[in-house]
């Protein structure tokens, strides 16, 4: 696929305007009542990850840069769906167990859990073609996690009083407030490996895509 047509170029700078669009709405009119405001959140992380390899796949189809950032297009494309599936699975359960803090916006719970990251995966995958030795997004991809659970659990739970539960307080998803310590380890070891299986289908993928003809 010639990354350079016009068609990509447009492709690729909605995506890069949108992202960017979304990442100055999130960090300049949401709330700050509670510490770490719009970024206590894995969705805002995942937002710009998405922003940041938009900005790359951008700079590639303008010859701007020639390293290829496949490692920067596959960990924004798995937090993404890592994204999508835990909210969508823990909204359709009950609302409330992801959205107590004000009232939801429409047009950004679409992009946030569905377009935005539709977008970046479908370059990821079917024009960018990052999904090549994906043994290397390992680390990085765990390190993201790893890091976000270290802000949340170390810095916003002790610095925030926002979603109480019967448990602790502060941790920005409300139903993580009801769960003791253990159970919290056990679920973000639960999805840091659903994330590397992840990382393995998308693997799967991109190989079918490249040799399946």
């Amino acid at each position: 696929m010639d990354i350079h047509s016009k068609p990509i170029l447009t492709y690729r700078w909605t995506v890069f305007l949108l992202a960017a669009g979304y990442c100055l709405y999130q960090t300049f009119t949401a709330s700050y009542d509670h510490f770490g405001g719009p970024f206590r959140f894995l969705t805002i992380w995942a937002l710009f990850a998405s922003f940041f390899a938009a900005s790359r796949m951008l700079a590639l189809s303008q010859d701007r840069i020639t390293r290829k950032h496949e490692v920067t297009g596959q960990t924004a494309a798995v937090l993404n769906v890592m994204v999508c599936y835990l909210y969508w699975k823990l909204w359709f359960t009950d609302p409330a167990l992801v959205n107590n803090n004000g009232p939801v916006i429409w047009h950004q719970e679409y992009y946030l859990h569905a377009l935005g990251p539709a977008l970046q995966i479908i370059d990821a995958l079917f024009i960018g073609r990052v999904f090549k030795r994906t043994w290397r997004a390992a680390l990085p991809l765990l390190g993201i996690i790893a890091a976000y659970v270290a802000w949340t659990e170390l810095v916003v739970q002790r610095l925030s009083d926002s979603s109480p539960g019967s448990i602790t307080s502060g941790l920005p998803y409300p139903f993580l407030n009801n769960l003791e310590l253990a159970e919290r380890a056990a679920f973000y070891g639960i999805n840091a490996g659903v994330a590397l299986a992840l990382l393995v289908v998308f693997g799967l993928v991109g190989w079918i895509l490249r040799h399946g003809r």
